[in-house]
């Protein structure tokens, strides 16, 4: 039994849970705690500059590592709000994160006080949930539930309020149990009449598809099934933001599905007649939860770690309650004993024409020869001289969203996006915990001029950890996707889409970083290879079309002809 105060206390349960990265901003809430991570010398603080982007570099890492992320806002009041998009973009993607921050002193609560908000009330209804820590004795078990429920499936984010009189209160605690002791069980197989249910279904189709999200590619345990894939003979399709749970190479990857999608892929999902949903919810960004972008008719079993998200929103013919590479495993094993390979043939090598006239025209169309950088030949380039170890983060708009299906990912936990929050401004900062989570691997962030701007203040950070990440700022003056709204159903009344920025290059430099300006695509490919070789953090400024956009939500404005 040891005294401690409560911010030591804090530390303690973080080094227990083996945490090596906390994310975060100083502030006088918690000057216990950073105390305490001075003498930490297993814990690594990553001093950011706003606790939003801390958030991001926290959810970076947490999906990149397959462990908990920890931000740690030192201020009570603005510290903490700033936590909130953060906190949303991670509970929109599933990552599991462990937010704590500073909260008013108890007897400062409901009194108007310096920099009072309700915290618990602001953080509860984007996070699995928040506790506010009652009493100095209760911090380690609340930080334990903390990464309990963090990393209870579904995954996703959760709050701790650390009141200051909590933190500097003394109380004596017990050794902290390891967390094998409190952290959910392992892996749940489905019962064996069920997979063979499942496996009949399959077995017996002759247009078959497995669609195969997050839960497939963010596990160790998701390579496998991907590895066995050809037993089944059925064309792979990821759901959008996963195009990365597929290796490129693989010989039955048909790419990411849906609006968002290619055209491949997409037309798989219109036309099977049996739909092996694994990992994934079938939701937004891979349906628009629309049949217009999957087969009415067609048999879906849907596999899920979440039961509520089975047969959300598409009637099921078999819904099973488990994890999807184990399932997945389990289904391969049964249907080797029943197919009838001769069956899916057809199908199966009809798609593999497909897909590699796709991924010919592709290339033969991109755009290279136009003096002014079209997206299409940016891409193109990337695919040509970016390394197979590459790992790639995104933003949202126009020219990312056109991105996450160009660009070949070798393998998995190779793409990062906001997924279903549609964020701009993650891309920089989740890439920095990327490449904290994999220093072996180069990583690419891709993000507009607008999302760059808003998080240039982290090129400090990445200069003063030596996280040495490449961003590619596609620069074309403008909010891409808005301006392409305004152009397409607002007759070209264009306002507040402009963006003026100073040259990206030059303010990496002054930042210590390395900065590159490209105007053609041959001094992209040059400074892509120069910026990895840099040994510093690196920024390339690449002057992209400005007319060139695309208004992806065409849904959104059918009521204006769209």
């Amino acid at each position: 039994m040891t005294q401690m105060s409560g911010g030591q206390a804090a530390i303690e349960a973080l080094r227990a849970e083996k945490t090596k990265y906390v994310f975060g901003l100083i502030g006088s809430a918690t000057m216990e705690m950073f105390d305490a991570l001075y003498d930490a010398q297993d814990i690594t603080f990553i001093g950011v500059h706003d606790e939003r982007t801390g958030t991001h570099m926290a959810d970076g890492y947490a999906r990149a590592s397959g462990e908990t992320g920890v931000v740690l806002a030192g201020q009570n009041g603005p510290g903490v709000t700033n936590l909130v998009t953060g906190l949303a973009q991670a509970k929109a993607a599933y990552s599991p994160l462990v937010s704590l921050g500073g909260a008013l002193a108890t007897g400062h609560v409901y009194r108007d006080a310096f920099q009072e908000v309700d915290q618990q009330a602001l953080l509860t209804p984007i996070t699995k949930k928040t506790w506010t820590v009652p009493s100095t004795d209760r911090v380690p078990e609340l930080v334990r539930e903390a990464f309990r429920v963090a990393n209870a499936p579904r995954k996703g984010p959760v709050h701790l309020n650390l009141p200051r009189d909590v933190l500097a209160g003394q109380a004596v605690f017990d050794e902290m149990p390891s967390p094998n002791a409190y952290r959910p069980v392992g892996p749940i197989a489905a019962p064996d009449a069920m997979i063979a249910e499942a496996a009949r279904g399959v077995a017996g189709a002759e247009r078959r598809v497995r669609v195969v999200g997050a839960r497939i590619k963010n596990t160790v345990a998701g390579a496998e099934p991907i590895g066995r894939a050809e037993a089944v003979n059925a064309p792979l399709v990821s759901s959008p933001g996963h195009g990365d749970a597929i290796p490129f190479g693989h010989p039955l990857n048909a790419g990411q599905m849906g609006p968002r999608g290619n055209e491949v892929a997409s037309r798989l999902v219109k036309e099977a007649d049996v739909i092996l949903a694994l990992g994934t919810r079938i939701g937004f960004n891979a349906t628009f939860y629309s049949y217009e972008n999957i087969n009415q008719n067609a048999a879906i079993i849907h596999v899920e770690q979440e039961p509520a998200s089975i047969g959300r929103y598409f009637r099921v013919t078999l819904g099973i309650w488990g994890d999807a590479p184990t399932v997945a495993l389990q289904l391969q094993r049964e249907v080797e004993t029943q197919q009838d390979r001769a069956k899916a043939r057809a199908w199966t090598e009809s798609y593999k024409t497909e897909r590699r006239a796709f991924l010919q025209r592709r290339d033969a169309e991109a755009d290279v020869e136009n003096t002014i950088i079209q997206p299409s030949g940016l891409f193109k380039m990337l695919r040509d001289v970016c390394p197979k170890a590459a790992a790639y983060t995104m933003d949202a708009g126009t020219l990312c969203l056109q991105a996450t299906d160009k660009l070949n990912y070798w393998q998995p936990k190779s793409l990062f996006t906001p997924l279903d929050f549609g964020l701009v401004g993650f891309s920089f900062a989740a890439g920095l915990g990327v490449k904290l989570a994999m220093p072996e691997r180069p990583v690419i962030s891709l993000m507009g001029d607008g999302g760059f701007g808003m998080t240039t203040s982290e090129l400090s950070t990445a200069v003063d950890c030596g996280i040495n990440t490449v961003t590619v700022v596609m620069n074309n003056g403008c909010w891409g996707a808005e301006k392409a709204y305004q152009r397409d159903f607002f007759n070209g009344r264009y306002i507040g889409a402009t963006v003026s920025s100073p040259p990206f290059d030059k303010l990496a430099e002054l930042y210590g970083a390395k900065g590159y300006r490209a105007d053609t695509l041959s001094q992209v490919a040059e400074a892509i290879e120069a910026a990895l070789d840099c040994g510093k953090p690196a920024v390339i400024d690449v002057m992209v079309d400005p007319a060139a956009l695309y208004s992806f939500r065409r849904d959104s404005f059918k009521h204006r002809g769209g």
